[in-house]
């Protein structure tokens, strides 16, 4: 079971590098609060239509859950605005890549310190190992990036070069 979740969580971030890399050329042409928002409207109806169609009864409501628990659906906010504004910028792979990064590091002090009620898993040499070695492909990639927009600019081509 746990390998089926790993290869749907891939999926799950494939899935996310496709949006963003969409929702950067939207957002270019309509806006970034546009392209958000149509993010978040038709996300909202189809998960409404799968609440309705597949969510099984819960003994809890929205209501009855500690209010701090809500405050998560405001992160995904920022996350859609930033990352139609990155892609635009500095293409879909640094911006995804950077997105990892930070959720990474993020989660790994999460398990650590058991923030937000959430199990503490103790920080070891190879989860460390792991952070520094997406550090070190964040740089790489942006790296490629930089020179490949320097060579496109002297006549090369590279098609997606961070603007």
């Amino acid at each position: 079971m746990s390998l089926i979740m790993i290869i749907l969580a891939v999926a799950g971030g494939a899935l996310l590098s496709i949006q963003a890399a969409i929702n950067g050329q939207l957002g270019s042409k309509v806006g970034v609060f546009r392209s958000a928002f149509l993010t978040f409207s038709v996300g909202a109806l189809v998960t409404a239509l799968l609440i309705v169609f597949f969510e099984p009864k819960q003994t809890l409501t929205l209501f009855d859950v500690p209010k701090w628990q809500l405050i998560g659906a405001l992160f995904g906010v920022p996350y859609i605005v930033i990352m139609v504004l990155a892609v635009q910028r500095i293409g879909t792979a640094v911006a995804t890549v950077a997105v990892i990064f930070g959720q990474l590091t993020m989660s790994m002090l999460i398990d650590n310190f058991g923030w937000l009620n959430n199990p503490a898993i103790s920080f070891s040499p190879t989860r460390l190992a792991a952070v520094v070695c997406l550090g070190i492909a964040l740089y790489f990639i942006y790296s490629g990036s930089v020179s490949a927009n320097t060579t496109e600019k002297t006549g090369g081509s590279t098609a997606n070069a961070p603007r």
